[in-house]
């Protein structure tokens, strides 16, 4: 990987903050976007500002066909079987959403999340305890309680991959063959872990996986929710209405085939044409160079901060934290350390509790500084950060 050849894709590179270059470390939230997808992007709004499925004509029929064509690199990008499995989102929460929703949960049945969860792996289920359906927590990473928590009663485990809190990830193939075997079923949330690594979903065996398009170059308001076909047809969908269905009267309706069905409304065309436009761009790069870099560039700031007697949350093996790295500093407020960060350097990380209240509520934390890296960081961005990190760590000794 030539990092500094790929910066030059970056628009946001050509610009400059108080006379210097923008060091941008917050990717677990939002990623940068690439020259590439923007022109993909644009290119709709500029060439066939349609709708697609709807209208026969020109316009119409090139609009359908770029989703279409869109609908089919998401399918190879994650691996899967049909491009029928591939349903457009605004985003990960929209497909858990969809998912908590549609299955055909009864009271009394019960959904299985680890203690790890981001909020839109948590608020669904528990809103649905409303209903009847109990919800069970097991600890993030941990295969035995994970086993023991495997009742009969359980129908659906939704859980995390790769954690945004400390960017640590699960043993997440054995955890699919426990719920198989216990027969659960099993939805994944990969918003973490898509950009970041490799997936195949025919190999992993997941019921479901999410995703999000601007955690992975993508433009905001994309997403998608894989399933396996078999399992889609079962679901009742929970967004009706315009382009669901393929007639209707007073009474009564046909919906549309899937992943149509579950598409409705309008979609954001110019989103997903620029998603597609970022898995191919991720892909030529290659996923396994992605996921090197990240480590090798984890390994050396992580090392550097234990050195200055930082506290890391989450394993402090870089190989199992991906390209996140949560860290407080004694003495000084998490926020306070992003805002110095920024203010100094046009360093952007994240501080907070990260969409994870409940496990920083667990643990008696009010949040913490996080540093998320992705493919277009440097090992001379590091240093930066780790000189300005050193800066604040002396006032407090």
């Amino acid at each position: 990987m030539n990092i500094n050849q790929i910066k030059k894709d970056f628009p946001i590179y050509n610009q400059k903050i108080n006379g210097m270059i923008p060091i941008y470390m917050d990717s677990a939230c939002v990623t940068l976007k690439p020259n590439q997808v923007i022109k993909a992007i644009n290119k709709y709004y500029k060439e066939f500002p349609a709708c697609a499925g709807r209208s026969g004509h020109t316009y119409g029929r090139k609009v359908t066909e770029e989703i279409n064509h869109a609908r089919k690199i998401m399918q190879d990008f994650i691996r899967a079987k049909r491009k029928e499995e591939i349903v457009f989102t605004r985003n990960t929460t929209e497909g858990i959403n969809l998912i908590a929703n549609s299955l055909n949960l009864k009271s009394g049945d019960t959904v299985l999340t680890s203690d790890k969860e981001h909020n839109s792996n948590l608020i669904p289920f528990q809103l649905l305890q409303e209903k009847g359906i109990i919800h069970k927590i097991f600890n993030f990473g941990d295969i035995e309680d994970f086993k023991s928590k495997l009742t009969e009663d359980v129908k659906l485990v939704s859980t995390v991959f790769t954690s945004n809190l400390d960017g640590t990830s699960q043993p997440i193939e054995e955890m699919i063959r426990l719920a198989h075997k216990d027969k659960s079923l099993i939805l994944v949330d990969g918003a973490q872990a898509v950009p970041h690594k490799e997936i195949n979903v025919k190999k992993l065996d997941a019921d479901f996986l999410v995703f999000s398009g601007h955690k992975m170059l993508g433009p905001s308001g994309t997403g998608v929710l894989y399933g396996k076909l078999h399992l889609l047809e079962e679901l009742k969908p929970f967004l009706v209405g315009g382009d669901t269905v393929k007639n209707s009267t007073y009474t009564g309706y046909e919906p549309e085939d899937i992943p149509e069905r579950f598409e409705a409304g309008l979609q954001n065309y110019a989103g997903i044409i620029g998603l597609a436009e970022a898995a191919e761009y991720l892909k030529k790069i290659g996923m396994k160079n992605i996921e090197k870099h990240e480590y090798k560039l984890n390994q050396y700031i992580s090392g550097k901060l234990i050195d200055m007697g930082i506290t890391l949350l989450g394993d402090t093996d870089p190989s199992k934290r991906g390209g996140i790295i949560s860290f407080n500093i004694k003495g000084v407020h998490h926020h306070e350390v992003a805002g110095i960060l920024n203010e100094s350097s046009n360093i952007m990380i994240r501080s907070g509790m990260h969409c994870v209240h409940s496990w920083f509520n667990k643990h008696g934390l009010d949040g913490s500084a996080r540093i998320s890296l992705y493919l277009y960081n440097t090992k001379e961005e590091c240093d930066i950060l780790i000189e300005e990190i050193r800066k604040i760590k002396k006032f407090t000794e």
